[in-house]
């Protein structure tokens, strides 16, 4: 019997579970928000890295750590910390989906020859928020800046290196460098070129360790295990396997599954990450999933979301013939960057709020199902699928999410997954350099506690919602999705 903590830093806040090591059951919990204030209320795109550092001073606070003999540390993905030789930030962590660097990322897909080179060359095609574009943009807009970036680190490899008391040797694991846009998790090597071609020189990268292995030993005797980034931390915190698949719903939504190999997308599709366990994890991102709810209750007049969605269940399947493309920002799934939303199948019979509402459900649903069916069509096995975010929550998500995925949905109950994915990456390391668990089998921890949702009767229901959609998507936008 032990005790590990995993340590999620999010973009606003740290928080820290300390879990048994045999069963991963929560024992204790801190938290605390980054000091980071900006003039508009909104994120900022640059952070001290000390902010990271501070916060996790407070959530551990009160001997939280106590007894503790592995950390696992988890982080906001992207976030790029450019170090001076001597160990020293050249400036603020760039972080997030940086807008400024939009135009960098066009320059780096055209130096390198296009989406389908950058596809083979690393399983990802640059957009603003990768790393290696925001190394674009500092030396296009900060040269000075540029000259001096010796080291090159994520925020998950910053805050490891800074709990072992800034060695030498610097650590990240596949997962972290697998989001750069320099590392390829198919060869499962750097392409240093890319460093170059984005920066204009070379500069030193954080050594890829393997899952369970540890980065390090702290004075105190503390095992730190490698690491990883959020979405990957998340992944292994809920336990998926293969034949699993995670949908989020956030502002835009996303779609990830987990496979045995890396996936090359010349349509930049798909981003091919590679995991916290040694397997990979292709995603595919829509720029649209909740915000469409959002727009939608509030051309309704409506409260919230919940108003929302008692509003959608009063409608039928297919909204009365409505047809909702939640394009409202363009979109990345399919790529359409300058299009705009579309509503189709107005009869004065469907001019009803409760069916635009249901439509603003299904569209969303029905764009996420788009996102499945590219890595359904890449051979990703797609049995069991994980619904995640409080949109997740909502009656008419569920109502219609098993039917319109054509699969098994399960709905965890909100934990901190990318915090117990953390700990579950310290037992291991903490396992393995005990004897005590093998370097290729992480700890059998409990499975998040769920509601399980089942398709049943109402497939055949959904798959016909399914080919209104894809009609209306044909006729507006032919070839979207390719022959």
């Amino acid at each position: 019997m032990g005790i590990v903590a995993g340590l999620d830093s999010s973009p606003d806040f740290t928080r820290i579970v300390v879990c048994d090591t045999d069963t991963g059951a929560v024992l204790r919990q801190g938290y605390a928000p980054h000091p980071v204030e900006t003039p508009d209320g909104g994120r900022p795109s640059d952070v001290d890295p000390q902010a990271w550092l501070l916060s996790l001073g407070e959530a551990a606070g009160g001997g939280l750590l106590e007894g503790v003999q592995a950390i696992g540390v988890s982080s906001q993905q992207n976030a790029l910390v450019p170090l001076d030789a001597q160990g020293n930030t050249v400036r603020p962590a760039l972080v997030g989906g940086d807008k400024r660097a939009q135009v960098a990322a066009a320059d780096l897909v055209d130096a390198l020859g296009g989406r389908e080179a950058w596809a083979q060359a690393v399983g990802s095609v640059p957009q603003a928020a990768h790393p290696v574009t925001k190394l674009r943009w500092l030396a296009k807009n900060e040269p000075e800046n540029a000259r001096r970036a010796a080291v090159l680190l994520q925020a998950h490899d910053w805050l490891v290196w800074q709990l072992l008391g800034r060695p030498v040797r610097r650590t990240t694991d596949r997962g972290g460098a697998s989001g750069t846009g320099y590392w390829s998790a198919a060869t499962g090597a750097y392409r240093p070129e890319l460093v170059e071609l984005a920066l204009g020189h070379q500069a030193l990268l954080p050594e890829v360790i393997g899952p369970s292995d540890a980065a390090g030993t702290t004075p105190e005797g503390l095992l730190i295990s490698a690491g990883t980034g959020e979405t990957m931390a998340a992944a292994f915190g809920l336990g998926i396997g293969l034949g699993d698949a995670v949908v989020s719903l956030g502002a835009s939504g996303s779609v990830m599954a987990v496979h045995p190999e890396a996936l090359a997308d010349q349509s930049g599709m798909i981003t091919s990450l590679a995991d916290a366990t040694g397997m990979h994890l292709p995603v595919v991102t829509t720029l649209n999933a909740v915000r469409t709810l959002r727009g939608a209750a509030e051309l309704l007049g409506l409260a919230d979301l919940e108003s929302l969605s008692d509003l959608a269940v009063k409608s039928t399947p297919g909204s009365h013939g409505l047809v909702l493309l939640p394009y409202l920002e363009g979109e990345r799934t399919p790529n359409l960057p300058h299009t705009a939303g579309t509503l189709s199948g107005l009869r004065r019979e469907s001019m009803k709020p409760e069916h635009l509402a249901r439509a603003a459900f299904e569209g969303m649903l029905c764009g996420l199902a788009d996102a499945l069916d590219v890595l359904r069509g890449r051979g990703v096995a797609v049995r069991r699928i994980f619904l995640l975010g409080p949109a997740a929550e909502l009656s008419a998500v569920q109502a219609s999410a098993p039917s319109l995925f054509g699969a098994q949905v399960v709905v965890p109950q909100p934990a901190d997954y990318a915090a117990i994915g953390a700990a579950r990456q310290a037992a291991w390391a903490l396992g393995v350099s005990q004897g005590t668990l093998d370097p290729r089998n992480p700890p059998a921890w409990q499975g998040a506690a769920a509601q399980v949702l089942e398709p049943g009767e109402e497939l055949a229901v959904g798959q016909a919602v399914r080919q209104q959609f894809t009609a209306v998507r044909e006729q507006t936008h032919p070839g979207a999705f390719g022959p």
